[in-house]
């Protein structure tokens, strides 16, 4: 993190010409388990990463916002009056969408002063470990620092959630946001999205001798368009026909009238949906009574039903996961919103080297780019850096 933040620091003195006020980190993440279920509802079971995405920052003496990134020579600039969802466009909606939804939420930005920021990541982008809500977090945290707004957490989740869902125009649910600020080391947060609760579970994966291998596809994917959104639609139809206000109000013993009221493809959907809410609430039990190693069929068994209900995998996905499988993994499954990205597997470390060859073995076979392979650890969620 020190080697991240010092990167970040420099940034912004090479681009601002003076010293930042402070540096904020928050962490991408991975989703254990609870796909597409954060939108309708339901569970998931994300927790924050050891990768994360910082932000330099210092107050102006004006109201003008300007915002740079180690990955882009552009400097944005926009006076803090002027932001809004319909003024923003490309990789500065996230930064800039937070500015506007912390005033949607409440926040008095009318004496505030504007801000220089630097921002950088070592979140890989595309791959389903939330750079975006890292960006989106980070920022948060730091604004309600320099700006001594007040909001909690769970407050600064929401105000993530809305940025990305009216500035991006990305539909996502509240999980990784959730995941990025409220995150511990060693443990994942099992949130529920209708209520908000959130409480932090301890996972035991260094005890037990396991590791969280991501493997990284290379194919890349985006929210804001395409499958997400159709998948986002067929939901709440879903929900609608079935007369419930979200697919969380259904479990698996309404699957039998779903099926005479639905059409297939719809039912499908539902049916991941349903059936991955339950995963999420067996693998908090099962960790609890019988621990880490006893959590893999549900995990193999999410990616399954992401494959083939709700049809979000990809082959360089599917190769992913079988490989690993067959090479020795506890369970595995793609992680993210699908349609490319990252597969994750839970492997005992004396098995990591043999799963990975056997990965890379697999994609080289199959004629797919290489991917890249690295293991992350629970973290804590976002902080000031320095």
């Amino acid at each position: 993190m020190s080697e991240l933040s010092t990167r970040a620091r420099a940034g912004f003195e090479e681009r601002f010409e003076r010293e930042p006020l402070g540096v904020w980190r928050a962490p991408g993440r991975v989703n254990l388990i609870g796909e597409h279920t954060d939108y309708n509802d339901g569970f998931v079971f994300p927790f924050a990463i050891d990768r994360s995405t910082v932000v330099a920052l210092a107050l102006r003496q004006d109201r003008t916002i300007q915002i740079t990134t180690a990955h882009s020579e552009d400097v944005i600039r926009i006076g803090l009056d002027d932001v809004a969802p319909d003024a923003v466009s490309g990789w500065s909606a996230y930064p800039l969408g937070v500015v506007w939804a912390l005033g949607e939420f409440g926040a008095d930005l009318s004496g505030v002063a504007g801000f220089d920021a630097h921002i950088d990541s070592d979140v890989p982008i595309g791959a389903g470990l939330s750079s975006s809500a890292a960006i989106e977090s980070a920022v948060a945290v730091a604004l309600n620092e320099v700006w001594d707004l007040g909001f909690d957490r769970q407050l600064l989740a929401r105000v993530g959630q809305l940025a990305e869902n009216k500035a991006v125009g990305a539909p996502t649910g509240i999980m990784d946001q959730s995941a990025s600020l409220l995150g511990q080391k060693d443990a994942a947060v099992f949130l529920d999205c209708r209520s908000l609760d959130a409480e932090v579970i301890p996972l035991g994966f260094e005890a037990a001798g396991l590791v969280l291998l991501v493997i990284n596809t290379h194919v890349s994917h985006s929210h804001a368009t395409g499958g997400y959104a159709d998948r986002r639609e067929s939901c709440e139809r879903g929900a609608r026909e079935m007369g419930v206000s979200s697919l969380r109000d259904l479990d698996v013993d309404d699957l039998d009238r779903a099926s005479a009221v639905l059409d297939a493809e719809t039912l499908r959907r539902i049916r991941h949906v349903i059936t991955e809410d339950q995963r999420v609430l067996d693998t908090v039990r099962t960790l609890r009574l019988s621990g880490p190693e006893a959590i893999g069929d549900l995990l193999t068994a999410s990616h399954a039903s992401m494959r083939d209900d709700f049809e979000i995998s990809v082959p360089e996905l599917d190769v992913a996961v079988d490989s690993a499988l067959a090479a020795g993994a506890i369970g595995a499954r793609m992680t993210g919103g699908g349609f490319g990205g990252a597969a994750i597997a839970l492997v005992r470390t004396t098995e990591l080297s043999a799963v990975s060859d056997a990965v890379l073995a697999a994609f080289a076979r199959n004629g797919f780019e290489t991917p890249d392979l690295f293991t992350v650890t629970a973290a804590d969620g976002a902080s000031r850096a320095d």
